[in-house]
This record gives structure tokens, sequence and C-alpha cells, in this order.
């Protein structure tokens, strides 16, 4: 074999030891996309997590009667927390806990109060965002390695969408004129599509690309200690502000929808979709939800006793640096705007993972292909020496020579 073709071997090797990462961001992608669709797989799976009316108008309840329906159901149950999903066909999701030490999260029907189930561990909602975001591996000392595995793809995924806007000349005619061939074979089918879906797909690869990069500058401030947060630490109520009863037990807490009211006029606009309540005498009420910018949450920390605001984490408090940072995670995943933008992420997510898929098909029949002619090459008997000019003149001359001796 000669040294090019030995090169030329060495080279397909190299590219067949690839075909694992292409199977891995292939998997990726796949499980990215049912992640942002998982919460309305488990709606259709599950009727626990459905949110029925009653009637045609029905209007959801206050935090308050919920609390007081859930009293009502299980006098035990110490309410802890209270999330009311973005889209209203869902149940609330309750955590509570009780005497015995049990903690666990419930479905509770939002125009009903009705305890409808109890939520696993571990469902199909948190598999695929745990499979994808950090392949199943445990955080035992800060973040996994998987974490850093999967947010690394970032890196190449930018990379892939700088090479091909600059490999694929006037791109942008794409737009214009599509180009998709069905009758021309697989391979001049596959290489339309690829070229079509990332022409349409520049903005979302983009900021799939961006925000997982984020993922893993983030896991490394995280790791070495780095805080980039300008949130204040809330310190507790004190003792002496605790009002006592007769009896000196703590005095009962003001009502969620008061605190509710209190919040509104710090933060207007603000649509309350949590409240975590007080885990003892001394914690604060948490209320929190988005506002105007749908990609951030804003939270105010208010007395449980007098309903003063302790502290708030509003827009105007963030950071421009922040406002960046916290606005990621949103915009990879697509949960911001309700259905209809997860079924846009949803749409452009299965679009990528084709593009993976037909870049894989149209890599490994090309390495294929070059891989069965090398072989050929290498296995082919090698040709008999063809004679030179100089060697076939030689008996002549040394003809003439003997001859002319004679």
């Amino acid at each position: 074999m000669s040294k090019k073709s030995r090169s030329k071997l060495w080279f397909l090797v190299h590219s067949w030891l690839a075909l694992p990462i292409w199977f891995f961001v292939l998997i990726v992608c796949v499980t990215g996309t049912l992640a942002v669709v998982s919460q309305e797989i488990v709606w259709l799976a599950n009727p626990d997590v459905r949110a029925s009316k009653p009637s045609d108008d029905a209007q959801p309840l206050s935090y308050d009667q919920i609390i007081a329906a859930i009293a009502k159901a299980e006098p035990q149950t110490i309410v802890d927390q209270i999330v009311r999903p973005q889209e209203s066909h869902f149940a609330l999701s309750v955590s509570a806990s009780y005497p015995d030490g049990r903690s666990m999260t419930t479905y509770v029907n939002p125009y009903t109060g009705v305890i409808q189930g109890v939520a696993p561990a571990f469902d199909f909602e948190r598999f695929t965002r745990a499979l994808h975001g950090w392949w199943l591996v445990p955080f035992t000392n800060g973040y996994s390695w998987g974490w850093y595995l999967v947010s690394i793809l970032g890196l190449p995924l930018l990379a892939s969408l700088v090479t091909g806007l600059v490999v694929y000349k006037r791109f942008w005619k794409g737009f214009f004129k599509p180009t998709l061939r069905f009758n021309h074979g697989a391979r001049i089918f596959w290489g339309d599509f690829h070229r079509l879906s990332g022409i349409w797909s520049i903005w979302f690869i983009a900021v799939i690309a961006i925000t997982g990069t984020w993922f893993l500058i983030q896991a490394i401030l995280g790791d070495n200690q780095i805080s980039i947060s300008s949130e204040p630490i809330v310190p507790v109520v004190s003792r002496e502000s605790v009002p006592l009863t007769a009896d000196g037990s703590p005095a009962p807490r003001i009502s969620l929808d008061n605190a509710i009211a209190e919040t509104l006029k710090k933060i207007p606009g603000l649509e309350a979709t949590f409240v975590s309540l007080p885990s003892n005498a001394y914690s604060h009420i948490m209320i929190g939800g988005r506002g105007w910018y749908p990609l951030m949450f804003q939270t105010a920390q208010l007395n449980p006793y007098t309903g003063e605001i302790a502290v708030t984490s509003l827009l105007s408090d963030r950071t421009a640096l922040e406002f960046v940072t916290e606005s990621m995670r949103p915009l990879h995943t697509g949960d911001f705007g309700g259905l209809w933008i997860k079924l846009i992420w949803f749409f452009f997510g299965l679009l990528l993972s084709m593009m993976v898929l037909s870049g894989l098909l149209i890599w490994t029949k090309r390495t294929a292909l070059a891989t069965a002619n090398a072989l050929k090459r290498a296995n082919k008997p090698p040709r008999p020496a063809r004679p030179t000019p100089a060697s076939q003149g030689q008996p002549a001359m040394a003809a003439q020579t003997s001859e002319g001796h004679l």
C-alpha cells in the first residue's frame, strides 16, 4: 500500500470513530424535542393532571380557597407551596407535608379544590428532562459530568451553524427559491432537505447553541463557587417581631389573598403563579410570577404577620448580565409563552433532529463508499512495472556495439 493510500485509510478510520458522537448528538436533540412537550404528554396520559371544569362558567378558586378545600379534605395536611401552571388546563401542583413526616406533591383541581392524585417522584416529564439535560448522571459534588457532556455540544453546534453558512454560498436564496428534489434519489433528497431545513432553522439553531453554551458556563461558575447574582440575602423575621397570642403561640398569619394584594401594589401586572408558605414561625411568604417580560420571574417576600414586603426581586433589580443569563433557560426550553410557543419549539426541535439525522445519513454513506473504494485499492494486486523507453533501447545499442567490434 502506498503512503497516500495508508493516509487516506487512517482518515477513514478517524471518520468512523466520529460515528458515536453523531448518534449522541442525535439522541440529545430528540430527547430535547420530547422534553419541550413532556408536560403535555403527561397531561394526555394521566387524567389526574387535567383541570376539568365542573361547568362552563366555573372560575378558578383563590389560593385561600384552595388551602381551605385541602384542609377540609385532609385536616392534617400542611401546605408548603402551590404552583399554578401557565396553561389553564393543568391542575395545580401542591407540595404538602404531614405530621408523620411524609412529604409529597398532589394534583389539585383549580376549580373545585379536589385532590385528584399524587404526583410521582419521577415521571415522564422529569425523565426526559434529566435524560436530555444531564444524561441521568447523578449530581454528587456539584454539576454532574453528564451536564458537561451535554452542554458542551453547544460549541460544535454553533460552529456548525457558522461553517454551514460559509460553505453554502448565497444561502439566503433558499428563502425565496426553496429546493427539495424527490425524484433524484435518496442522496439528493437528503442533501436538499439538510440545506433547506438549516436555512429556515438559523434562528432556532443559534438560540439553542448559545443557550446550551451558557449552561456550560453556568456549570463552570457554579463548581468554582462564582456567583453573578445580585439578589440580597433575606433575614428571617426576628423573634421580637413575631406577635403572640394569649397562650404564647405565634399569632395567625395573614391570608394569601391579602399577601398577593400587597404584592400587586409593589409589582403591578404580576401574575402570581406560585406561592411558598413559611416553613416556620420566622420565615416569609414568597409570591412570584411573570409580568410583562415572560422570560423572567419576579418575586416578593412578605412578613407573614403584617404583610410588609421585606425584599423584592424585580426586573429593575437585575443587572444587565442577569437579564441576559436568566433568560437563557426559558429560551432553551420554550417554556415562556404557553402551548403555542412550545409547539413552535417542538417543530423546530424535530426539524433540527432531522437535520442531524440527514447529515448522519449523508456522512455515513459517503464515508462507507470511500472506505469500500480504499479497501478495493488496498487489496488489488500491484501492476507489473512497464519498461521505460531507455530500457527498451538498450539491447539494440548493445547489438550495434558488438557488430561494430566484429
